[in-house]
Parts: C-alpha cells; structure tokens; sequence
C-alpha cells in the first residue's frame, strides 16, 4: 500500500506517520482495529466536579466509595515509569483527568500493548478513584482498550495550535488542542437555546423555509446562483427568510421566528462570511417600537444567563460593554449632526450638501443616490464605528429602506431601527410594509436600480405581492446577527472564530 503524503506534513511528521501505520497494520492483523464495543458510564469533568474537595474525598473515602468508573478519551500526554505509568485523557466533556496503569492491575500482555500507543490515540479506561501524593484526583485502572488509532500527531507537541488559518482549516485539531475553543462554541450553543427559550415563553412559534428561491428577496444582497438539474431551473441561495416568514404572517402565524443560515454573495472579513446564521422573527399587531423593547429585554436576559456575565456587563476587545439598563436610542439625522459639525445645522437632505460632505471625506458617491443613501454613507463612515455602547438608531430613510413602514408623521423616513454594539450592526428591525400596492411601487424602483447597474437590488416578487393583497396585518420584524451577538459574548474579534468551519479558500495541493 503506498503510503500518501500531504503538503502539510514535514519530514519529521512524515516519518511519524508512517511508524504509526505500522503499528495499525499490526492491530489489523490482530483483529484489533477500531472496535466499536466499548461504553463509558460517566465523563472527566463530572468525576472532577463531584470529588473535587480533596479534604472530603481522601484516599480512604474513595476506598470506601469502591465504585468503578469507565470512560473514554484521547491520550493528551503519559509518563512510563518502568512497570507503571501516568497518562492523561482527554473526552468529551473537554476535562482532563489523570490516568494511573500498573502492569500487575491489568490483563496479561495490555500494559505492554499501552507502551507502543501514543499521544492522540483513543482508549476506554476502567477502575476505581485514587489521589496522587500531590492530592491529584485519578483513575486507578485495571482495564485500558486501544478504540481509535490517531496516524497523525497532534501539532507542536501538544501546546497548541497556534497558526490562525490552520486553525480554521483543521477546526478538529483545534478543539483538541485549544480549550478555550470549545468553551466559545458552548457559549454559542448557549446563546442560541437562550434565545429560543426568550421567545418560546413569549408565545413565538419556530418554524423553517425554504433555503433555496426563484427569486433572491428580504435584503438588499447580491445573491449566489445554483442549478437544480431535473427542472432544468436557475435558483437562488437565500438572502433572507423575510419574505416567506411574512407570507405565514398572512397566513395567520402571526408570531414567528427563525434562526435561520443565510447565503450572500459579497466580501469576506472580520465581520462577514458568505454564509451566517441569522434570528429573523415577526409580531402582528406591534410596531418597531414594540421590537426595541422586546429586543432590549431579549439581551438583558440572553447576557445574563451566560456563565460569568450575571450582571450583564460584557468585556470585548478590552471594552467594557454594559447590556444593562435602557439603551441610548437616536435618528440618523441626530447621529450625523453630533459627530459632523460642519453639518449640525444644515439641511441634512439636501442632497448637494451631503454629496460635498462625502467627497470631502473621501467617500465615493453615485449620481443616481439621493439624499437618504448620501446621508446614510456619512453615517457608516464615521458614526458606526464609534457607537460602542448597545445604541438603538431610529429615522432610517425610506430610500434604504424598500421593505419598511414609512412613518405616518415623515413619510420620507421609515419605521425602522437597527442596534449597534461595539462599532457594528447587531439588529436590524421595523414596521413591516402591509401596503401591497405602496411595496409593489418600491419593488419596481429596486428593479429600475438594479437595471441602473445596482446588483444588490431587490427583484420583484409577484407572489409576494398577491399574498399582501390578500392581507398582512400590521406587523413588525426584526433579525439579529447571530454570529456577530456571540463574537461579543465570547470576546472574539473575527466572525471565523465563532464559526465551527468558516469559509476559505482550497488548499494548495
């Protein structure tokens, strides 16, 4: 068999691997590879928790205990001494706990198969409690199984993966290796369960649509095309479950929800993947201002069942960030005036003033834009990055807004917010459009700008259309970033961080 080889590996590994294929060469041929027949009872981190005070579990308490435990885990580290050893195991739980072999405890022949394992190799482990000399909790076992040969080594010996992209790239090794990773993954399970329950006891109901669309709706993206081959037919990955969650609105689900993936065609960076997770949710019979209460609620009590963030302050990238008491809220139009000057008592729509105020900043305008998306470009250029405190912006104009409620008092401007926290945007929310004849007039001017060359523009979606003309009572949604809300709660300053396997690029063969 040739053995194969992998542009990561270097000689030293090469040789590694190969010395390890032999020896699972010689558990095939003993009819000892990979069995599947071995069952743990219990995990390191509860043994560790449970007999943790070393003064009420001492050796003659666990002698007096005599129950035996059977685990399984991966060998992190060992130390033979001639006919006894320490290992340490690694399982599932992510706790280690220390392993104590003797040759005579063990089966005729199983302590001299141990010497030929090695680090990263899966064993089942069997026996009673005991404490070091040190006080440290062990295992004192009398049966160890091989389960799972590792042919590769972990990676500088054992003290981490530290090369960032390999990290993502190998996102096993790095859960293996990295404690602190898997602790950003349970802490983002958390997060999502904490949110389900928050609307689960508010009577929302989850449901789930479709991940692929005829046409690409719900946010202004540019979309990515795939083909299904048996219809002959061009689809769209969803940009947004928008539409089809406000289609069961319609249809008389008036409070639901989705956490849902979502699939843009854009740039990737610190704060965006091609594909994220996103909470979408809809409320018949409330408006944008019901949602930034609701919203502002859904974090006091999301943070504060986090472990470690009881009081609802969170530290991110060496800022205190306080999810407690009432958020600042302001309008766009406010936002700009405060953090530009030289604007504060102009007309902030006057579109030749907001034009020579971008290019003095140096942002890049197009003629077609007008007031509403120039203001907006002054306020993403300088605003966003310092609101660092959770901040509710309201007074979004409609031209940015083609799914939004206009206001009854502006009719220039939506019903609409979006939450920043630490420079970004967290949520986005509004009054939903109930109008069917008002949305199809905004749906035809985002198709007139997506001929004018506007490749994120909306199409016109018909079907949507005759569901609102059958009715939508009046609504408000919202979609928070999921990803981005656990970035802050775990300190992670790049979405790949708390993404299990984020996007990148092939490998180089």
């Amino acid at each position: 068999m040739t053995e194969e080889k992998t542009a990561d590996q270097t000689p030293d590994e090469n040789r590694l691997i190969a010395e390890r294929r032999a020896k699972l060469r010689g558990l095939r041929e003993a009819g000892a590879a990979y069995p599947n027949d071995w069952r743990p009872d219990t995990e390191a981190a509860g043994l560790i928790e449970r007999f943790s005070d070393a003064e009420a579990w001492g050796q003659e308490a666990l002698d007096e205990l005599g129950e035996r435990f059977c685990l399984a885990g991966r060998i992190m580290s060992r130390r033979i001494m001639g006919k006894a050893a320490f290992l340490h195991i690694q399982d599932g739980s992510g706790a280690r706990i220390q392993i104590y072999l003797r040759r005579d405890d063990l089966p005729e022949g199983v302590y001299g198969a141990f010497k030929q394992w090695d680090i990263g190799d899966l064993v089942g482990v069997a026996g009673r409690l005991m404490r070091t000399r040190t006080g440290e909790l062990s295992v004192h076992a009398d049966e160890i199984r091989l389960l799972a040969k590792a042919l590769r080594p972990l990676p500088e010996k054992w003290h981490g993966l530290t090369d960032q992209e390999t990290r993502y790239r190998q996102r096993y090794v790095d859960l293996i290796v990295n404690p602190q990773v898997r602790e950003t993954f349970l802490r983002r399970s958390q997060v999502i369960r904490a949110i389900r329950g928050f609307l689960d006891q508010r009577g929302f109901l989850e449901v789930e649509t479709p991940m692929m669309h005829h046409i690409p709706g719900g946010a202004t993206a540019r979309p990515f095309v795939t083909h299904h081959n048996a219809l002959d037919l061009d689809l769209y990955l969803r940009v947004a479950p928008e539409l089809h969650l406000k289609r069961l609105v319609v249809g008389g689900l008036e409070k639901v929800y989705e956490i849902n993936r979502n699939f843009r065609n854009e740039g990737v960076s610190t704060r965006h993947n091609p594909e994220f997770t996103m909470l979408e949710f809809y409320w018949a019979h409330a408006d944008y201002r019901d949602l930034i209460r609701l919203t502002e609620e859904m974090l006091h009590e999301v943070v504060t069942l986090m472990p470690g963030l009881k009081d609802g302050r969170v530290s991110y990238q060496g800022e205190q960030i306080d999810f407690g008491g009432q958020y600042r809220r302001f309008s766009v139009a406010e936002a700009v005036a405060e953090h530009y000057p030289d604007l504060a008592n102009g007309d902030l729509r006057d579109a030749d003033l907001l034009r020579a105020a971008c290019a003095k900043q140096g942002i890049h305008t197009e003629k077609s834009w007008q007031w509403g998306r120039l203001l907006m470009e002054l306020f993403e250029h300088r605003v966003e990055p310092q609101l660092i405190q959770p901040t509710f912006v309201t007074g979004y104009p409609i031209e940015v807004s083609p799914l939004s409620r206009r206001n009854d008092e502006d009719p220039e401007l939506a019903d609409r917010f979006e939450l920043f926290v630490a420079g970004r945007e967290i949520a986005n929310g509004f009054s939903e459009l109930n109008d069917p004849e008002d949305q199809a007039d905004r749906f035809r001017a985002q198709v007139a700008a997506r001929e004018a060359g506007d490749a994120e523009a909306m199409h016109f979606d018909h079907d949507y259309i005759r569901a609102l003309e059958y009715g939508m009572p009046p609504a408000a949604g919202e979609g928070i970033g999921i990803d981005r809300l656990v970035m802050l709660l775990t300190d992670s300053p790049s979405i790949r961080d708390v993404l299990l396997f984020p996007y990148l690029r092939p490998e180089v063969e």
